[in-house]
């Protein structure tokens, strides 16, 4: 084929809200790495498998969001279950969308992507409602949000809970989960700890949750 005609066939236009069209371009795979402190496990599940075959057939028809990382290559904002899944397929490049993002847009973009997800853990909402909120506080939000565990209305956990159906305040008490010692964490992930007693846990000392432990 035609140089022209490759570079033709390897990138397209998709139309975006507000009638503005953005380029899917073809990345090689190595040039492509996960988001930094990304709070979304990554699973080889019956999931992920069929993921994997239906991209050997069709391909990747939902182009991953990615941006520039100054120090080389593209950081993934959103598409880590199909970088995953490409990798597995074998694929060299992958279809992305190119956009320039300062680091607060990119963890809420990177959240709003994945948070409603049909199976999260304790573990990855506590964490992804956590990056989310710093980086609505770096934008200007209210600080006063994890000081407690049962606090007044507040606009910016009531906004991190719009995407998900939940209160400000279980956006609150997910976030406290992140006081948990990683041991305790695993525990209510694996349901061993149920939510409500994990949120009472999170108030201890790490010393006392590991004398709990």
């Amino acid at each position: 084929m035609p140089k022209a005609k490759q570079k033709e066939a390897e990138t397209q236009t998709v139309a975006t809200a507000g009638a503005v069209t953005e380029t899917v371009q073809r990345i090689p795979f190595s040039e492509l790495h996960p988001f930094e402190g990304h709070p979304f496990k990554v699973r080889d599940d019956e999931a992920m498998t069929e993921t994997v075959e239906s991209i050997k057939m069709v391909g990747i028809t939902n182009p991953l969001i990615v941006r520039p990382d100054p120090d080389g290559g593209y950081e993934i904002i959103s598409g880590h279950r199909r970088h995953h899944a490409a990798e597995l397929a074998g694929l060299d490049t992958l279809p992305v969308i190119v956009r320039e993002l300062d680091d607060d847009a990119a963890v809420i973009m990177m959240v709003d992507s994945n948070i409603q997800r049909e199976t999260i853990l304790p573990s990855e909402k506590a964490l992804a409602y956590k990056m989310k909120l710093d980086a609505i506080r770096h934008q200007g939000a209210r600080t006063d949000l994890t000081s407690r565990q049962v606090v007044g209305k507040l606009e910016a956990a009531d906004k991190i809970g719009d995407m998900t159906g939940e209160s400000g305040r279980q956006v609150q008490r997910y976030i406290r989960l992140t006081n948990l010692i990683p041991e305790l964490m695993d525990m209510v992930d694996e349901k061993k700890i149920a939510f409500n007693p994990a949120v009472e846990l999170s108030y201890l000392k790490p010393e006392e949750q590991r004398n709990f432990l």
